[in-house]
Order: C-alpha cells, then sequence, then structure tokens
C-alpha cells in the first residue's frame, strides 16, 4: 500500500496550492478491502477552484493521486466532499403555466399581414 505520509503530503500539498483557503484544507484516508480513499475536504468557497471547469481539475488531481498508488502497489481514489452550505446549482423553479389567451376571432390575427 501507499505510505500514508507519501500520498496525504502529496495531495495536500496539491490542494493547498490551488486553494485561497489553504488552512481549512482536510485530507482523511481510509483503507479497506477496494484500496486506499482519500477524502478532501474544503472551504466552500474554494469548490470551484478545486473541481475546475467542466472537472478538469479535480480529473487531474485523480489521476496524479492514482499514479502515486500504482507506484506503491495500492489502488488510491480521491473523494471531494461538497462542504454543508455548498453553492451547488440547484435547478430553477418553472414559471407556473398559464393557459394561453384566445383571441377573439381568427380574422383579426390576420388583419395584420393586409391578405
Amino acid at each position: 500500500m501507499a505510505e500514508p505520509a507519501k500520498d496525504i503530503e502529496f495531495l495536500e500539498f496539491i490542494v493547498k496550492t490551488l486553494v485561497d483557503h489553504p488552512s481549512e484544507v482536510r485530507v482523511d484516508r481510509k483503507v479497506d478491502e477496494m484500496g486506499v480513499l482519500l477524502s478532501v475536504k474544503v472551504n466552500p468557497e474554494d469548490m470551484g477552484q478545486l473541481i475546475g471547469r467542466e472537472g478538469s481539475t479535480a480529473r487531474a488531481i485523480r489521476n496524479l493521486v492514482r499514479i502515486i498508488g500504482l507506484k506503491n502497489h495500492a489502488r488510491v481514489n480521491l473523494k471531494i466532499e461538497e462542504p454543508e452550505g455548498g453553492s451547488r446549482k440547484k435547478p430553477a423553479e418553472s414559471a407556473p403555466v398559464t393557459a394561453p389567451q384566445e383571441s377573439s376571432s381568427v380574422t383579426e390575427d390576420f388583419e395584420d399581414f393586409k391578405i
């Protein structure tokens, strides 16, 4: 398995370098039959920087952590924990649906066309 100090230190270094609040970065390590799970918690304001556009930064960090695991003959995965009160975009509530107003006659609708 990967040495605890090496994988945690590496991940903390990367994440603390990216975020605005490095003192609030927390990394937990769990080992089970599936391998090593590294969980990262950051300040809610830093989630966007950690994840990146379309998840590109998170994907790159996951790749680097897996490489560290391969080097030490362990399967290492990364979990980014969403903080409480996170600013995840929720779907906009739909406006109430109103029935279309019926026009008084069909000919009035076509008078503007001057046919």
